[in-house]
């Protein structure tokens, strides 16, 4: 039996590996012709009609009539992925590893302050100092580059940023099961969204191929939705929303460069040094670098106290 803290890391590695996924697999339904609000109310329906009878048949319905879960679908399910698709249409893969992965562990950081004055820890400020610098240095390169600092895809990516730091915070707050808190935010966003979707907004789907669409569909809605969410939320009740959203942070990062090879996009020297800043603020490697086992700080302990 696995003690929390590993269960915690096997946990945040799926969750690593479908973020990454996730990365490459919207920018490619971007390409592909698939809008942001196709894949949104695809997603959110697939993950309804395979939660809500499981719901229903073990008679656990009543705790979807709490706020909590509505507020996490609204901010952590429509919300977000909205602003979140919709910026693949504008910016490469890299920029999402930056403006949106990369800004996760300060959003999450600064959510966690304003809404509960959650302290920063030494090591908090030393990665929002390393984030912040280098936010600054690479929009200053990008404006050498393009004489554009920031596009709109950037500002959405920033502001899924914000919306899923929050959400993150919320989920550790309210200390909802995986299960509620993934069950719930995918049936609310699915009841809210999709009605919207078919009555208001357009529809891209007529040009998609069937197997595109049902690819991306199945990994978006059945992957992302509910494993990633289930995953991610034990990884945050086992090793802290902080700890957890900086290490996932890598995934993305990954994707980013293999973007370039898969679908030939391109990495700028201003994007190749905000992946590195904000990697490091983010993984915080000194803290790898300064850890040392059980054991031996027992050993230590010793050697003080003679």
């Amino acid at each position: 039996m696995m003690i929390p803290q590993k269960q915690g890391y096997v946990f945040i590695a799926i969750t690593m590996c479908i973020w990454g996924g996730f990365t490459l697999t919207a920018r490619l339904s971007a390409n592909w012709g698939i809008g942001a609000w196709d894949i949104a109310a695809l997603r959110f329906l697939l993950a309804f009609c395979i939660l809500m009878p499981i719901l229903i048949y073990k008679k656990d319905t009543a705790f979807l009539w709490k706020k909590e879960p509505f507020i996490l679908a609204m901010i952590g399910g429509v919300c977000y992925c909205i602003t979140a698709y919709s910026a693949f249409h504008y910016v490469p893969a890299a920029h999402a590893a930056i403006f949106l992965n990369g800004c996760i562990p300060l959003c999450t950081a600064l959510a966690g302050y304003f809404l509960f004055r959650q302290p920063f820890d030494r090591h908090t400020w030393i990665s929002l100092s390393i984030m912040l610098l280098a936010l600054t240095a690479m929009s200053g390169l990008m404006y050498q580059e393009t004489g554009v600092a920031f596009s709109l895809g950037d500002g959405l990516f920033f502001v899924s940023a914000v919306l899923w730091g929050t959400f993150t915070v919320l989920l550790r707050q309210w200390k909802l099961s995986a299960w509620h808190s993934m069950a719930g935010v995918a049936i609310w966003a699915a009841i809210v969204f999709v009605p919207i979707y078919v009555l208001f907004l357009p529809k891209t789907l007529a040009n998609v191929q069937p197997l595109q669409l049902v690819g991306q569909v199945v990994f978006h809605g059945v992957f992302v939705v509910i494993v990633a969410t289930l995953t991610y939320a034990e990884a945050i009740k086992r090793l802290g929303a902080f700890k957890t959203g900086s290490i996932v942070t890598l995934a993305p990062f990954i994707a980013a460069i293999l973007a370039v090879p898969l679908l030939h996009e391109p990495l700028s020297h201003a994007m190749i040094f905000g992946l590195i800043g904000m990697g490091v603020g983010a993984l915080q490697p000194w803290r790898w670098l300064m850890h040392k086992d059980p054991l031996q700080q027992k050993i230590d302990r010793k050697k003080q106290r003679s």
